[in-house]
This record gives structure tokens, sequence and C-alpha cells, in this order.
């Protein structure tokens, strides 16, 4: 189990899960066997988690249509030049990457209506702005998946905002290109799931800019970032 990695020469940055090292104009990013819950790590890992995690990133990145992403190199069993020593660290486990322009907002997409989305249509009946119908029930199926962004928080939790309001955090053209192109990751994702017997019942996704195009980063529709369900 590899709750923490060690790279010497590198500039490095430990997020909850991932250790993400600097290598100038890209990044080596290595899932962890850490847990993160609740804004809280773990002192307990889970083995292979970070493999794992990894794995079904690298499956989607291959599996989605239409949308360029940052994945360069998914390290399994031959370690990037100079990483040679570090295989033990990095195999199945760890992505070369582009480095990008992120952009400050977490791209929600909600089909069913559950976690802070069920809370806040409690007592608006509406999600980030999104007027929905009247009495639904939680865990309910949306009549079509939803876009709906959350700020990024460096402590604490995310804040789900209007499209409106993560325009005026980015550009109207910016944030329209990034709802579109979530809405048709997920969609593409859940519905080879549900053909499967699974239900991606929402998920976050974030983009950047490698130069000026947009392109998917980060994590890719693992359990991590989204909710699965048994159809």
């Amino acid at each position: 189990m590899i709750l923490q990695t060690s790279i010497p020469g590198f500039p490095v940055r430990r997020g909850k899960v991932r250790d993400v090292y600097d290598l100038g104009e890209k990044l080596l990013i290595v899932a962890s066997d850490r847990i993160s819950a609740f804004d809280v790590v773990m002192p307990n890992g889970i083995p292979f988690k970070g493999e794992v995690l990894t794995r079904i990133s690298k499956f989607w990145f291959d599996f989605v249509k239409g949308t360029r992403h940052h994945l360069i190199e998914f390290v399994d069993k031959k370690a990037p030049p100079g990483f040679e020593p570090y295989l033990d660290q990095l195999t199945g486990r760890a992505m070369l990457v582009k480095k990008t322009r992120v952009l400050p907002i977490e791209c929600v997409v909600r089909g069913y209506l559950a976690g802070s989305g069920w809370k806040e249509y409690q007592n608006t009946q509406s999600v980030c702005g999104i007027r929905l119908a009247a009495g639904l029930r939680q865990c309910d199926k949306l009549p079509e998946p939803i876009f709906t962004p959350a700020t990024k928080a460096d402590e604490g939790h995310d804040e789900n905002v209007s499209f409106e309001r993560a325009c005026q955090l980015t550009d109207p053209k910016t944030m329209e290109a990034v709802r579109q192109r979530s809405i048709s990751v997920y969609s593409q994702a859940a519905d080879y799931a549900r053909q499967r017997g699974v239900i991606i019942a929402d998920t976050k996704l974030e983009w950047g800019f490698d130069g000026n195009e947009l392109i998917l980063i980060d994590e890719a529709l693992t359990p991590d970032s989204s909710r699965f369900w048994p159809a």
C-alpha cells in the first residue's frame, strides 16, 4: 500500500489523494491509496485504490469521443525517462499529463437528484439556479442531465453556484463550451455503464486550457468523483 510517494528533485503538491510532481511543461500525477471523506484524509488507506482510480480514469479518457484530454502516458511497467528508480511507486497509478491553465470551476453533471443537489432542491426546488419539477424524491432520475457548477475550495466544501455566476468567474463562451462538453462526457459514460448494470448518478469533471484549446483534465468518472449505483 502506498500512502505517500517520494520522488526527489521535483516540486510536489499533495492533494487529498494524489501527489502531483511538476516536471516543467508536464505533470506527473500519482494516485496514492489514501482515503478522503468529508474533506478529511483518513489515517488508513485501501490497498491498490490508487491503481484502480488511475486505470478507471485512463479507460474513460480513451473511451469518450470528441473530447481531448491531458493524458500523455499511462505509467504501467515502464517508467518515463529518468523515473526508472521509482517505478515501484508509479506502476499502474501514475499518469504523465500536459500542464494546463486550470478553470476555477468544478464541473458537475447530475443525472439523478442526490447529494448537495437533493439538499438544495428541498429548500428551493432548484439546483444551481435550474428550476426542477415539484414532487421529486431523493435519487429520482432527472428528465435530462443538468450542469451544476461549483467553485473550488482549498479548504472546506466546494460551493454550488449558478451558471451565470460561473460565467462571471470565467467567461460566458468558455462556460457554454464546458457545459456542452461536460454533459456529452457524462452522457456517453452513463449510457455505457447503464448497459452493463451500473448507474452513474452524477460526476465531477475538471477542464483546463492547453494553449487556446479546452481539454479534460484531472481524473475522469472514478468512484472518488462520481456516484455509482447498481441499476
